[in-house]
């Protein structure tokens, strides 16, 4: 049968009902400000009844009641939405980190103006063109001088500019690395405490806020998968692997690699693997830093030696105003100092390589010359050798051009006296040194008989620089092969110290039958005023001026790629957020109407017990008095 106390007893109930709605109301609203804050909701039910239905009773009309009671507070929360969030959040990441070191890039070129490389290279070439019309006079030759210093200050400035944003974006993989080693640390922590309330049967509403949090900024760093079908077990997957699984987690690591000029590579700390990211921040990073910066980085570098050694070929061949020639404009700084280019690369003591940059034929050539021969060259490429064939109605031309477009790591060229030459160009392969010829075959007789570079067709008379001496399988000349330079050219080339304290060295003419160059020849600056528009082959592209036009429009397209795409993945997020916020987010106004049902709630529950307060009152005090 019911207590005399059981009235008290429901309307206690409803109090605290009624209180922790009410505290709930408040919660909601003092976090309605917070990012990623899930809005709660009290679910009520009414008590188990004094009377269950199984159960013997006495003889009362039913099942009588015994208040409210608080069943559970949850969060209003979309799972599958949220798990659209952090998928989307992949993306932003990833063009968030492009768009931001493009522009940096877009403003190291600082093109159109005048302090651009461009423009000073057009000034150089001015001055040459300047001298070629007064090769007898000195001011000419100092107005040479002091263009190419500018020029040299430029092209530093830019590599410097391209360095240090590469250095930059190295400072950001650590940071992003340690950053994502934090949050799989606080994640641990979180799915600990996590398991514990669940275990309790209560549900941890501001931890797995908390969670979801550090879920989407961890998916903007690396491209992750979220697998909770597991309550006990949180897992968090990238490429397949675990990143977390529930209270273990797996840490990042960015060590030096020495492959890569000390820059970092991602590995797994447990077992030292290393791990490509798929996506977010960090794959971006690594794309840009060892992809689009190192690529400009390149295509300067490719430009500065092929421009050195351009201005040098002419500049040797030239007399100046001393009656000196065969000098240097330009100060090469070789990478090795034997002269057969001899290199000990796996530092056992003993010669194991050769580094040669260019190879020149023995043999002239003319351009239109149809060569009457048919094989096949093999050449190092970015992947493996590039088989390119030739036919016996090929022009010189026409193999060259068939070189040059052929994407192997070798451009080729006929020089001022029209002998072949093989260059080598930038490496796409980090374990491969920039500026080495590595490979170069023909089944046939064009590189050997024709040209005059190999001394032997096939396998057997192929040029590979994985052997010492690797040019003693060249055909001997005059100047048959240069050493490949010190790494990148464009933070060294140096004009001639000997030509900056002696203008008069300075060529202007070529001279005659080996003599020097009589008053008025300024053939020499007149050749060198001409390296603008000559077909050089800067790998693809011909002149010059049509790289720095390739370049210029290269970083322009793709710093507009990476802004356009990063709108539309701002866009996209905001869309998913919105509908987010609708759902999940706090509505001010909805929580006064529930606070002031709740409080009326609680002011009739108050009201209840002072009436079932007076009756027993009555009871106790009236009865028998």
């Amino acid at each position: 049968m019911q207590s005399t106390f059981t009235g008290i007893e429901i309307g206690k109930r409803s109090l605290i009902a009624h209180t922790t709605s009410l505290q709930t109301v408040g919660h909601n609203l003092s976090n309605a400000s917070v990012e990623g804050y899930s809005r709660q909701r009290v679910n009520l039910k009414a008590f188990d009844p004094l009377y269950m239905p199984q159960l013997n009773r006495e003889m009362v009309p039913g099942q009588i009641g015994q208040g409210v009671d608080v069943q559970s507070i949850e969060r209003v929360h979309d799972q599958i939405l949220e798990g659209r969030i952090v998928a989307q959040a992949n993306g932003r990441g990833y063009w968030e980190a492009r768009d931001k070191y493009i522009l940096m890039v877009e403003q190291v070129y600082n093109e159109p103006t005048e302090s651009s490389v461009r423009t000073l290279m057009d000034k150089f070439w001015d001055s040459w063109q300047e001298m070629s019309l007064y090769p007898q006079e000195i001011p000419a030759r100092e107005s040479v001088l002091e263009r190419g210093q500018a020029l040299m200050d430029g092209i530093h400035r830019q590599y410097t500019g391209l360095k240090t944003i590469r250095d930059m974006i190295e400072t950001d993989v650590t940071a992003t690395v340690e950053r994502t080693n934090a949050i799989l640390s606080d994640l641990v922590s979180l799915s600990d405490q996590i398991v514990k309330v669940k275990a309790l049967g209560d549900n941890p509403n501001d931890l797995l806020d908390q969670r979801d949090r550090l879920v989407k900024e961890l998916s903007g760093l690396l491209n992750i998968t979220v697998d909770n079908r597991d309550p006990d077990e949180f897992n968090i997957h990238t490429g397949g692997l675990h990143l977390l699984q529930g209270k273990v987690a797996n840490y990042l690591v960015a060590d030096p690699d020495p492959a890569n000029e000390g820059y970092s590579v991602i590995r797994w700390r447990h077992n030292n693997e290393e791990l490509m990211p798929g996506g977010g921040k960090l794959r971006g990073l690594l794309d840009l830093r060892d992809g689009d910066v190192r690529l400009e980085i390149q295509k300067l570098d490719m430009m500065s030696v092929n421009f050195m050694d351009m201005v040098n070929e002419n500049h040797r061949a030239g007399f100046g105003l001393n009656g000196e020639t065969g000098v240097d404009f330009f100060t090469e700084v070789p990478f090795v100092t034997d002269v057969a280019g001899n290199y000990d690369r796996n530092g056992d003591g003993e010669f194991d390589s050769t580094y040669v940059f260019r190879i020149t034929g023995s043999n002239q050539l003319g351009a239109q010359d149809h060569i009457g021969l048919a094989g096949t060259m093999t050449l190092a490429g970015p992947q493996g050798n590039i088989a390119i064939q030739y036919f016996p109605t090929d022009t010189v031309e026409d193999v060259v051009k068939r070189i040059n477009l052929s994407g192997s790591e070798v451009v080729a060229r006929l020089d001022r006296d029209g002998r072949l030459q093989l260059k080598g160009t930038p490496a796409a392969a980090m374990d491969n040194p920039d500026f080495v010829i590595r490979h170069v075959e023909d089944s046939g007789q064009f590189l050997r008989d024709y040209a005059g570079i190999l001394q032997a067709s096939g396998p057997e008379g192929a040029y590979t620089w994985e052997t010492a001496n690797a040019v003693d399988g060249l055909q001997s000349g005059a100047g048959s092969f240069a050493v490949a330079p010190v790494a990148h050219p464009a933070g060294w080339i140096e004009m001639n110290s000997r030509l900056v304290n002696n203008p008069t060295a300075i060529a202007g003419g070529f001279g005659v039958n080996g003599r020097p160059a009589g008053p008025g020849d300024g053939s020499t600056a007149l050749a060198i005023a001409n390296l603008r528009h000559e077909h050089i082959m800067l790998g693809s592209v011909p002149t010059f001026d049509e790289y720095f036009a390739a370049v210029v429009a290269d970083v322009g397209l793709k710093g507009e790629t990476a802004q356009r795409t990063l709108e539309t993945e701002n866009m996209i997020m905001k869309d998913l957020e919105d509908t987010k916020e609708a759902y999940s987010g706090v509505n001010i106004d909805e929580e006064l109407s529930e606070m002031i049902k709740f409080q009326h709630g609680y002011t009739a529950a108050a009201r209840f017990i002072t009436e079932v307060t007076k009756m027993i009152d009555t009871l106790i005090n009236r009865v028998g008095a």
